[in-house]
């Protein structure tokens, strides 16, 4: 029955992402523009600086979220990390995070409030985020890199569409969970909407959205590996490497590398969200 293809959908994606390579490469520029102006600035910027103002950087957030046991163990990472000879790729590791995650929270917050505000838009939104999170990874390769071509800007950009979701999706639930008695009191002593908004609902729902931001960090570093396929740099650049070349040994340290980096990144975020809880 199902011998022969009869929907040739491989066909027309392929015809529909060459129109737009042909026709809208110019506008495609124009959205790689921002990104990778961000990208090259933190990853500039990181990599000038000293390896133990960096170490001290993180060492006093977690502290000042968390304490000393945290600061203590993000430290050690750091330095072990250091040690491992993988100082430079962490840092455009991080770079390329912190510009993806900064991307999806510019992107993902409204469209969690708007969703938040409106039944209707996220009926519409809903199976978008859903095809979102469920398409392989992978998938999103060919057409980033026929649209924007190769590099960490791509690899970015790739990340930020499969790291979008989780943001949008807590932003959208935390709004909604906020007692209606409220929402109800800040309008009956004269707040309108956006006030509503800001003073009362952003605020009892920051937790929530704290950890949207936290699921976001985490699928943009299990990005690091993919995007590097596609010419990314960082710590997926070992990986890869030793992939290719079957060095088990560089494979396992790009591999630690990304681990104690998602530890710390996910620790801080964590210590972060459990100190606004209202």
């Amino acid at each position: 029955m199902f011998e022969e293809q009869v929907i040739p959908l491989d066909a027309w994606v392929s015809q529909i992402v060459d129109w737009l390579v042909n026709n809208y490469r110019d506008f495609f520029q124009t959205i790689k523009w921002p990104v990778e102006q961000t990208l090259i600035g933190f990853d500039q910027g990181l990599n000038a600086l000293p390896p133990w103002l960096v170490i001290l950087a993180f060492a006093y957030v977690a502290w000042r979220f968390s304490g000393v046991w945290l600061a203590l163990f993000t430290a050690a990472s750091l330095v072990f990390i250091g040690l491992l000879g993988l100082w430079e790729d962490t840092m455009t590791t991080l770079a390329m995070v912190v510009s993806a995650v900064i991307f999806c929270a510019a992107v993902g917050l409204p469209l969690g409030i708007m969703a938040a505000r409106s039944d209707r838009f996220d009926t519409y939104l809903r199976p978008i985020l859903d095809a979102m999170q469920t398409t392989p990874a992978f998938v999103y390769l060919v057409p980033i890199v026929m649209l924007f071509s190769v590099g960490n800007v791509a690899g970015v950009l790739a990340t930020i569409i499969f790291a979008l979701p989780p943001i949008i999706r807590l932003t959208n639930l935390g709004i909604r969970q906020v007692p209606q008695e409220l929402v109800e009191a800040g309008q009956a002593f004269g707040g309108t909407r956006w006030q509503v908004l800001r003073k009362v609902q952003v605020p009892i729902a920051l937790p929530t959205i704290l950890a949207g931001l936290n699921q976001t960090i985490m699928m943009a570093l299990s990005m690091v590996v993919i995007a590097a396929l596609i010419g990314a740099g960082g710590l997926g650049s070992p990986v890869v490497l030793g992939l290719n070349t079957l060095d088990i040994g560089r494979a396992v340290i790009g591999g630690i590398g990304i681990v104690f980096m998602a530890m710390v990144l996910d620790r801080i975020t964590q210590s972060m969200a459990n100190r606004n809880q209202p």
